[in-house]
């Protein structure tokens, strides 16, 4: 029971529109001027602002000698909260509310900050915050990249043949086979897409392919369709701190490829435990928060 009101505050704590409302979270035009926002702390001797973090990230990458399992890899194991992404209102640079301290733009290339959509693309991710419950409200999974900068604590566990990333909201987690086994067919579409992991040295690169386009990155409405190809790279950069990456490759929605950044901070109390936040796939509260929105048919309606 307890678990189950945890799980219902926390969708109701989502700003939840009028039809057709825009939120105070939406990025704000060019020439705005400064945009209000929280100031930014430094983890692992970096910034955490996403551009800066970006950069020192990169070079204390190429001096750290991260922990090792028995096999030799990086040992990316434990419990692992985000960072730079502080919230998860618009992964676009966005101004401080009621519920969030703002923030710069996690995209780090194009350099401007800008998702590059195509110009229908950019037309529609502006009607999504007004018309459509966000998925989240909706219990579907946080999908890759999102389930490694949404709220909450990843658990990783290693093995020599996989990874698996543990999320405590809706039961979410992700097995990343690393032994060299191909992509399933490309027809079957999956919450959680398909991964694939591989070494380069000490990052974890983590090929995703296979995914639904029924989740938003974010709760403002950015969004990609079902034929988005995207590669996460993940490296430690000092004992508790992690550099996270994702490149978006799909020419159906976006003129460019892009990417974004992120970080995570282990949890170090030794006592620490990971919680279940539970919530059930397609359970909508809708009836609670606004009736004149719909459920979000993805990118492209069949």
């Amino acid at each position: 029971m307890k678990h189950a009101l945890v799980a219902l505050l926390f969708v109701l704590a989502l700003h939840v529109p009028l039809a057709g409302q825009r939120p105070y979270f939406a990025t704000p035009p060019p020439g705005s001027g400064p945009t209000p926002m929280e100031p930014y702390g430094a983890f692992g001797g970096c910034p955490e602002e996403p551009a800066a973090f970006h950069r020192c990230a990169l070079g204390k990458a190429r001096t750290f000698s991260p922990p090792r399992t028995a096999d030799g890899r990086p040992d990316l194991q434990g419990f692992w909260t985000r960072i730079v992404a502080r919230n998860m209102e618009n992964i676009e640079e966005h101004p401080q509310g009621m519920d969030g301290s703002g923030g710069k733009s996690l995209i780090v290339d194009p350099a401007d900050g800008r998702i590059p959509y195509q110009a229908w693309a950019a037309a529609k991710v502006r009607n999504h915050f007004g018309t459509y419950l966000n998925p989240v409200q909706r219990c579907l999974p946080d999908a890759p990249p999102k389930h490694a900068y949404s709220a909450g604590v990843r658990r990783i566990v290693q093995s020599a043949t996989s990874i698996v990333i543990q999320g405590d909201y809706a039961h979410t987690y992700r097995v990343i086979p690393t032994d060299g086994r191909p992509h399933v067919p490309g027809s079957l579409k999956l919450f959680m897409g398909d991964s694939r992991g591989r070494w380069e040295g000490n990052t974890l690169v983590v090929d995703v392919t296979n995914l639904r386009d029924h989740m938003w990155l974010d709760h403002v409405g950015n969004f990609h369709s079902d034929t988005v190809h995207i590669v996460e790279r993940w490296t430690m950069i000092h004992p508790d701190v992690m550099h996270y990456q994702a490149t978006f490759d799909d020419p159906r929605v976006f003129t460019r490829p892009w990417t974004l950044v992120s970080g995570l901070r282990r949890e170090k109390d030794p006592a620490f435990e990971q919680w279940e936040n539970a919530c059930w796939e397609g359970v909508s509260i809708r009836e609670l928060t606004n009736p004149a929105l719909k459920p979000y048919p993805g990118a492209f309606p069949k």
